[in-house]
């Protein structure tokens, strides 16, 4: 038995108590022999552990010849009998007798990283009163998990309660009952296999099996024995399977943990994860400086490449003298499983994909093929998602409607929402499909995953952590091991259509919830399975652009959500120019067309995507599907917007709020209303914004929706600013932010925060003001570098326009500067707002940048430019100046016509 990290075994039998008391008395086996009348070969095999059960007149011809008397004598003939004297002791309670040591110890476990906690878990496991049934508790896991180091760490720690001793056995392979029962009696001082019973009939023994799968029919018979013989003794056994004994506790060991994605890049920080902890204690052993500054991040990878596994670790840190760790990644990280033992050990593991073949033969055939249909799984997964994958023809997940998400038009500083659209399954939840689970052909044999994740998750090839439904994981070098398998195998292919059909059927179910009082649940979710949505989506695209078409439609609020809208864009519109999706469902077609222009206004390209919406609505007309024309409505409002179709806007916004009213969509309703509200600000009209709103609060109320109700109230906050009620602007801001920030809203509470942070500058709260904005630009600097990369497209980029919140920061600065009194440095600021919102889809803010350069501007010249620029702007948006507007740039009188004829 070896440890992680092993040391010499210490011997304590009768054949060192011998040897000791030998030594003790100054004799050589010789001359012992001689003063005791025995042969010298009687000494040397006594010694050697030949003679297993001596005879007692030579023992006592040894205890003379060594001068033992009283109870010393007492104990060497009870040590040559396997038997012991009786010393009064109580162990917890329970009177037993404390035996002499004897038999072969354990090596000493040294320094065990991140095991604490198992450690304390299974010290109480095998020293909780009254005793376990059969006593056997099982340390199951790949090889090179640490199973013997943490069973040695455990039986150093329990060592007391166990006054009959402790000891330990390594199996061979071809070892029988016999041999088993014979190696234990051995290193417990027994003469005889036969008299275990009696050694531990009534004294609390611990007895530690390693390797159990080297022999497992002789273990588990054995074991059995001992287990019905002698009810005191206790099994710690370890192994790459369970020993399979009634009442047997099977304990997986699992890898250690790792960084997780947003840990951050700090040494000081990643040091708390066990499995760098390991990596860098092996790395000091080798190289004395610590990891460089560059190095932290090929750390952090390295550990999840490897998968916290601490065999693993230790391989690549053995490269840590000739390599750094930018070199260890860069040669090992993606082919781990070559990673091997250096040619001199003599370990029976020669590299990692050894070590998984070895648990990999211990499955049945439909076990094997279900480890590989799962090893395209990214990311943790549920039982049901397993159940999906487990099922037998992959197309038999294939072929749903997707659930298309819908985004309103922009309402100048009015924060959008979104219409329901569930399309084809509407059942809550995230569940599988029914017609994912696996038949009785299939790997799940009898229909159930259960038994086959049980099964995985004993063996140690699967891992659970957390109490969430997507708790399992395969192992990292599993998972690639069992991959390699399925394109050896040729199923690959097949396995990646499979997953890419179970996750465009899981997208189209959660679709639903992200326009709704659950989407940041919905978010959350597909934020956790986000690696197998990009791996579905880069298959899919190529070899079945069908399903690639219903996946991405059902990712468009996902991905404008989180920020992704040009890759997502760049996806849709790929799909949509595709050939072979011409003859699509017309539905997934259509919610596609949606789709791309929603994510297309995001970045101030939404007028490139008019006709594909204009054709998405008559489609949606044609096939009767309300859900889908109030969606393309509410984008073509948006749309027509942007390229100053106000008239065709509004046009659509009516009708959208017409058809959502006649069929009784209360939450629709609430949507259009929300995006007319723009319309009113646009023509200035605020108090007709402001009773809009109020529809839109009482119709989110009536229908749960918390989430509109905030937006709308946030609406509400522009409007008060507008208006020129400053106080009332920043105190229903405030409010507004808090709820969003509990909503998990990060978008449009920077939104909002721009209105308090502009309404704060045009009250004069200028150290308030100033506050907001730097607040603004910290955010904005974050969420610059914070995307996640996506694969690539394989179509060229497209140029986002400047954010809102330069122009919004610009507008803050502005109203400082002339609240501060200088003209000149306001101008400058309103200048650039103007600039940098003049590529967004809100002319209204424009618009205001625009009069604040005319108030500012003292040169007749630029004075008159930044009039006719405020003009052209007006027309172009369909814009009326709000009467403060008017009366700010000295125009009581202010005649476009007028204007333009100059």
């Amino acid at each position: 038995m070896t440890p992680d990290h092993g040391s010499d075994r210490i011997p304590i039998g009768f054949d060192e108590l011998l040897r000791r008391c030998r030594l003790a008395a100054g004799l050589t086996q010789a001359e012992l022999a001689q003063r005791a009348g025995v042969g010298v070969r009687t000494v040397r095999d006594l010694e050697r552990g030949r003679s297993s059960r001596p005879q007692r007149t030579t023992v006592e011809l040894l205890a003379t010849a060594l001068a033992l008397a009283g109870q010393d004598r007492a104990d060497f003939m009870a040590s040559a009998r396997g038997q012991a004297g009786p010393v009064s002791e109580t162990v917890a309670g329970v009177p037993v007798r404390r035996l002499p040591a004897r038999g072969l110890g354990l090596p000493d476990p040294g320094e065990l990283i991140g095991r604490d906690r198992d450690v304390a878990e299974l010290a109480a496991m095998m020293t909780e009163r009254p005793q376990l049934a059969r006593g056997v508790v099982s340390l199951v896991g790949l090889a090179g998990v640490g199973k013997t180091g943490l069973a040695l760490k455990v039986a150093q720690r329990v060592a007391d309660e166990f006054p009959g001793g402790v000891s330990g056995i390594v199996m061979i392979e071809g070892s029988t009952e016999g041999d088993v029962l014979s190696a234990v009696a051995m290193v417990f001082g027994v003469g005889r296999a036969s008299d275990l019973a009696s050694r531990f009939s009534d004294v609390p023994s611990l007895l530690l099996v390693d390797a159990v799968e080297r022999a497992p029919g002789a273990a588990a018979e054995a074991l059995n024995r001992l287990a019905e013989t002698a009810p005191m003794l206790r099994v710690l056994a370890t192994g790459r399977h369970p020993v399979g004994l009634p009442g047997e506790r099977v304990r997986p060991v699992t890898p250690l943990e790792v960084p997780p994605v947003d840990a951050p890049a700090e040494l000081a920080v990643l040091t708390e994860y066990p499995a760098v902890a390991l990596l860098l204690a092996r790395l000091r052993q080798i190289r004395p400086e610590p990891p460089r500054p560059d190095e932290v991040l090929a750390l952090v990878e390295l550990v999840r490449r490897l998968g916290g596994l601490p065999l693993a670790i230790e391989l690549a840190s053995a490269h840590g003298r000739v390599l750094d760790l930018n070199e260890i990644l860069d040669r090992y990280g993606n082919r781990v499983l070559d990673l091997g033992s250096p040619p001199v050990a003599r370990e029976a593991v020669v590299t990692l994909r050894d070590a998984v073949a070895a648990s990999y033969r211990l499955l049945e055939a439909d076990e094997r093929s279900a480890l590989r249909r799962l090893s395209v799984l990214r990311n943790r997964w549920s039982v049901e998602l397993a159940e999906a994958m487990l099922g037998g023809d992959p197309s038999s997940s294939a072929g749903s409607s997707p659930a298309g998400r819908a985004f309103p038009a922009p309402a100048g500083h009015v924060l959008p929402v979104a219409h329901p659209a569930p399309i084809g399954h509407s059942s809550p939840g995230w569940q599988a499909p029914s017609e994912g689970r696996s038949s009785a052909g299939g790997p799940g044999g009898d229909g159930d995953p259960v038994r086959v994740l049980d099964r995985l998750l004993a063996l140690g090839l699967i891992s659970s952590r957390g109490t969430g439904p997507l708790r399992f994981r395969l192992l990292d070098v599993v998972r690639d091991f069992a991959a390699e398998r399925a394109a050896a195998d040729g199923e690959l292919a097949a396995i990646r259509g499979r997953h890419a059909a179970v996750f465009a059927r899981l997208a189209a179910r959660v679709a639903p919830d992200l326009a709704g009082g659950k989407l940041v649940e919905a978010v959350g979710l597909l934020d956790e399975v986000a690696g197998d949505l990009w791996t579905a989506l880069a298959h899919s695209a190529n070899d079945d652009p069908h399903t690639a078409l219903r996946l991405a439609a059902n990712l468009a609020r996902w991905w404008r959500y989180r920020g992704r809208d040009v890759a997502g864009r760049q996806w849709l519109r790929r799909l949509l120019d595709d050939p072979r999706t011409a003859d699509a469902d017309p539905t997934a077609r259509a919610w596609a067309q949606v789709g791309v222009a929603q994510l297309a206004q995001e970045h101030g390209a939404g007028p490139q995507e008019l006709p594909a919406v204009e054709a998405a609505l008559t489609a949606f007309q044609r096939l009767r599907d309300v859900p889908g024309e109030l969606a393309a409505r509410s984008v073509l409002c948006g749309l027509w917007t942007a390229v100053g179709g106000h008239d065709e806007a509004r046009r659509h916004g009516e009708a959208a709020l017409e058809l959502a009213t006649r069929t009784g969509r209360i939450r629709d309703m609430a949507v259009s209303q929300n995006n007319l509200t723009w319309h009113e600000i646009r023509i200035g009209d605020l108090r007709a914004a402001r009773r809009r709103l109020a529809a839109v609060d009482r119709l989110a109320g009536e229908c749960g929706e918390e989430r509109l109700r905030v937006l709308a109230r946030a609406n509400l906050a522009e409007v008060a600013r507008l208006e020129g009620r400053y106080a009332d602007a920043v105190r229903q801001g405030r409010r507004v932010m808090a709820a969003l920030a509990d909503l998990g809203d990060p978008g449009h509470r920077r939104r909002v925060l721009g209105t308090v942070g502009l309404a704060l500058a045009q009250d004069g709260r200028l150290d308030e003001a100033a506050a907001v904005l730097a607040e603004l630009r910290a955010r904005k600097t974050v969420g610059s570098g914070g995307r996640a990369a996506e694969p690539d497209s394989g179509r060229p980029t497209v140029d986002e326009a400047v954010p809102r919140e330069d122009g919004i920061c610009a507008l803050i600065e502005a109203s400082l500067a002339m609240q501060r009194g200088d003209r000149e440095w306001a101008a400058e600021w309103f200048a650039a707002a103007a600039q940098s919102s003049a590529g967004s889809r809100d002319l209204r803010d424009v618009a205001e940048a625009l009069v604040g350069l005319v108030a500012s501007t003292d040169d007749p010249v630029a004075r008159a430019v930044a009039v006719k620029s405020l003009d052209q702007v007006c027309r172009e948006g369909g814009i009326v100046l709000l009467p403060r507007e008017r009366a700010l740039i000295g125009l009581v009188a202010f005649d476009q016509e007028t204007v333009r004829e100059e």
